[in-house]
Order: C-alpha cells, then sequence, then structure tokens
C-alpha cells in the first residue's frame, strides 16, 4: 500500500469515530514527531500492537480485501510482564471491501456492530485438515443459540453482537451504499503471530510504499526504546 492510501484510510476512520461518537484514547492522537519523545512509560502500546492498523493482507487490493482497525487494549501470551487476558478493537470495514475467511486457533471473541451498516458474515467449521466443512454452524448471537447452513449469510443489524469460538471460519463484508461499517470486537488476547488461520495464504500486514510522511504511526512502526 501507499503510503498516503494509509493516511487517507486513517483521516477516513476519524471521521467515522467522530460521527458515531466513539472516543478514542490520546495515544491514537499522536504525531509521529511526538512518538519520539515517548519513553517506557508507553511499552505496553509498543509491545503489544496497540493503536492504528491499516492491511491489505499483503495482495495490494485494499478497496476490495482490507480493512482498517484499532487495537485499543491486549494483553500479550508471549510475555508475562502483562497478565490482562482480553483485547478490544474498534473496526472500519468500507463498502466493497471483504475481510477474508479465517480462524482463529485459540481466541474467542464478540464481533459487534457498533455503527449503522449491516454486517454481513459467512461461518463454516474447520474440519480435521484446517479445511471448511459443509456441517451446520452453531450461532451464539446476543444469547440466542441456533444452527444455520454451512455459507449462509448471517446478518448483522446495529448493535447485534456474534460469538465466535476457536475453529469457526468467518468472513464478513457489509451491505450495499449505506457507507463505511463501525464494528466492534471484545476478545481473549489477540496474537497476529500464532492464532490466525487464513483459508487463502495471505499476510497480514502490509508493505509500504512510502510516497508521501506518515499522519500516524501504525502498530508496528512505534520507535523503540534502546
Amino acid at each position: 500500500m501507499k503510503r498516503s492510501e494509509i493516511n487517507e484510510v486513517i483521516k477516513k476512520f476519524e471521521i467515522l469515530l467522530e460521527s458515531n461518537q466513539f472516543y478514542i484514547p490520546p495515544f491514537l492522537r499522536f504525531s509521529p514527531q511526538e512518538w519520539k519523545t515517548k519513553g517506557r512509560e508507553y511499552d505496553e502500546i509498543r509491545e503489544n500492537f496497540l493503536g492504528w492498523d491499516v492491511t491489505d493482507y499483503g495482495m495490494g487490493t485494499y478497496k476490495e480485501l482490507g480493512l482498517a482497525l484499532i487495537t485499543l487494549r491486549n494483553g500479550n501470551v508471549h510475555n508475562e510482564k502483562y497478565s490482562k487476558v482480553y483485547a478490544e478493537k474498534i473496526i472500519m470495514l468500507e463498502e466493497g471491501q471483504e475481510s477474508p475467511m479465517h480462524f482463529h486457533w485459540r481466541k474467542m471473541e464478540d464481533i459487534i456492530n457498533r455503527g449503522k451498516v449491516n454486517v454481513i458474515f459467512t461461518l463454516y467449521n474447520a474440519g480435521p485438515n484446517e479445511m471448511p466443512e459443509k456441517s451446520d454452524v452453531r450461532i451464539f448471537r446476543d444469547g440466542r443459540t441456533y444452527m444455520v447452513r454451512a455459507g449462509e449469510e448471517v446478518v448483522l443489524k446495529p448493535g447485534e453482537s456474534l460469538t465466535l469460538y476457536p475453529g469457526c471460519y468467518h468472513g464478513f463484508t457489509i451491505e450495499k451504499e449505506k457507507g463505511p461499517a463501525l464494528i466492534g470486537e471484545i476478545s481473549m488476547c489477540n496474537d497476529d503471530k500464532m492464532d490466525n488461520f487464513f483459508l487463502e495464504k495471505l499476510g497480514r500486514f502490509p508493505e509500504i510504499e512510502e510516497d508521501e510522511e506518515p499522519y500516524r504511526l501504525l502498530c508496528t512502526e512505534y520507535p523503540q526504546i534502546v
């Protein structure tokens, strides 16, 4: 992705958050220059990858396959320094975009429609060979449990949520001609290094072409404290 494209996405995300009165912590407003002045008191942000995250899954087609998110809080399963056992994210998905089919080995998560646009999920059970099965999928939705056919669309309206257990393949998009969706996630600790399994071979973070200065740093870009 070009840096100019990432900058544009983050600015659009800030507008979406403001329009939905979703307020974010101060560190998400730090400029790249400000980050150079921040010491060890911000280690939790650096080491647990809190902050802005814009991805095209390494495919270079962000407008079709991609999303923008903020990790607001997170523990760390690889570092005993952090005992927090939960994570929270807020996500922007734009019209025409898709979050690709994947499951988690360990993480259980609730996905919440925080905005005004319907979010459309497709779900499968992962089989012993990590491939999607044709078996019916058990849905856990705002206290209601029921079954749907594999691959059947599950529509989350504003305010509704879906609980996803480990081994449940999920991909999602949004309804057409309604603008970007604001989607929340509350989960066990997020571990992008070891806990994601994508149906198609994809990367997690983009390769960046530096065609202009960064507006905000991504969660993988903070200056390290020596």
